[in-house]
């Protein structure tokens, strides 16, 4: 489907990439599951939605289903899956940047929260012991050299 650049965030922004990728998943994780739905929240023209909802599923980010109305053609709903779910927490992280650094004057549309609870959520590193590590403290180290890197040296 995809070249395989070395790089994961590379791989999965050929996946993710797209600003409409990110709305399609907000929704599907709000719940919405028809085209039309995607395409009314949204107002995304419906070719674009078409080839957002294609990739999404091509990767295993959504998975499509068939369903008919009484009386109508059958049509597909997606649903997100396990792979998809996961990707809440990039949302998250999204959303709370967006939330520090480009404030809405009226404060945030969602607030996240542990289910049940009034519990405020953020999103963070956490280390194998389960708990969180400053972002002072937390660091990207490279495990392996691009290709291209090596022949511009």
């Amino acid at each position: 489907m995809m070249d395989d650049p070395p790089c994961s965030i590379e791989r999965a922004l050929c996946v993710v990439g797209e600003r409409w990728t990110f709305l399609v998943l907000r929704e599907a994780l709000a719940g919405r599951t028809r085209f039309a739905e995607f395409r009314d929240a949204l107002g995304i023209a419906p070719d674009v939605l078409s080839d957002r909802l294609n990739t999404l599923v091509d990767y295993g980010v959504l998975a499509r289903e068939p369903y008919q109305e009484p009386g109508r053609r059958t049509r597909h709903a997606y649903r997100i899956t396990p792979a998809g779910r996961e990707l809440a927490v990039v949302l998250g992280a999204l959303q709370q940047w967006g939330d520090q650094h480009l404030p809405r004057p009226s404060g945030p549309t969602i607030v996240r929260r542990r289910r049940g609870t009034d519990e405020p959520l953020h999103v963070g590193f956490v280390g194998a012991d389960g708990r969180e590590v400053p972002l002072a403290d937390a660091e990207g180290v490279r495990t392996a050299v691009h290709p291209a890197r090596l022949a511009a040296r």
